[in-house]
């Protein structure tokens, strides 16, 4: 990746623990140093992301792994939320939909998010959190 010592973070937002266990190890497997915090839905990601943006922006994760299917705040409320809160105004996070949707709709509806960089097909793979974290796949 880049010569920056510090290791990538990433926030995983997913309701299903077993696909984050999945995911996680996936992440590390791609990039070693990996910081990953998993957050259950995108109100405890809101929360999360709201409490490091007042204490230090610039602790806001390199990535946000959302998915779209949750229950508390699905991932679209989550986006709505993130652009309301102003929680990243530079542009920090890196954005990507996570999801096992099929639906064109969701696909296009992820397009219409400026702050979303791509909407990636679940199951993850080492190659495909390769390509989302050295910035080679996007909309």
């Amino acid at each position: 990746m880049s010569s920056d010592p510090s290791p990538v973070s990433i926030l995983l937002v997913d309701d299903d623990e077993i696909n984050n266990f999945i995911s996680i190890k996936l992440i590390k497997k791609a990039i070693a140093d990996a910081n990953i915090t998993a957050c259950l839905n995108g109100r405890f990601a809101i929360d999360e992301l709201s409490r490091i943006q007042k204490a230090n922006p610039a602790n806001l994760p390199d990535f946000i792994l959302l998915d779209i299917n949750m229950p508390i705040m699905n991932g679209w409320e989550f986006l709505d939320e993130y652009k309301r809160l102003h929680i990243d105004p530079a542009g920090k996070s890196k954005i990507y939909i996570i999801s096992s949707s099929v639906f064109s709709n969701d696909i296009s509806k992820a397009r219409s998010y400026p702050l979303v960089k791509n909407f990636v097909s679940k199951p993850l793979s080492v190659e495909k959190i390769k390509e989302m974290l050295t910035g080679e796949d996007h909309l």
